[in-house]
């Protein structure tokens, strides 16, 4: 039985607006039933665009390296290395990377998300 382990760099990286991502965990590579996980990597100065929402589950983030802030449904907060956010179901958000680093994020999705199941707002920004 091949176990259900997967390298991110495995996976080949989306060139997305603000970020790379990588899908590491879905059903198509993992099999997984109830959750997909992706990493993202934001360059200093980017922002994770455009602001968009889950209609039909929650995502987890984890910094794993790096700093920025988080935007929720209009509230901003600052997010450091170690930090977790929930973005609850249909919550409005985006991601900036604010540092003079990398930010590395880890993405968690219950129940299992793509971009096809995005909500996409392009006219919502940052507040300055």
């Amino acid at each position: 039985m091949k176990l259900p382990i997967v390298h991110e760099y495995s996976i080949e990286a989306l060139d997305l607006p603000g970020r790379d991502l990588r899908w590491v965990i879905t059903k198509e590579n993992v099999n997984s039933q109830h959750c997909t996980m992706c990493v993202i990597e934001v360059d200093p100065g980017q922002t994770v665009r455009p602001a968009h929402s889950h209609p039909n589950g929650e995502e987890i983030i984890y910094i794993v390296q790096g700093n920025g802030r988080v935007m929720i449904d209009g509230v901003v907060e600052p997010v450091t290395q170690g930090c977790a956010v929930l973005f609850p179901q249909g919550s409005i958000h985006m991601l900036q990377n604010s540092g003079n680093v990398q930010m590395k994020v880890a993405c968690f999705f219950a129940p299992p998300a793509d971009l096809s199941n995005y909500k996409f707002f392009d006219d919502i920004e940052f507040p300055a």
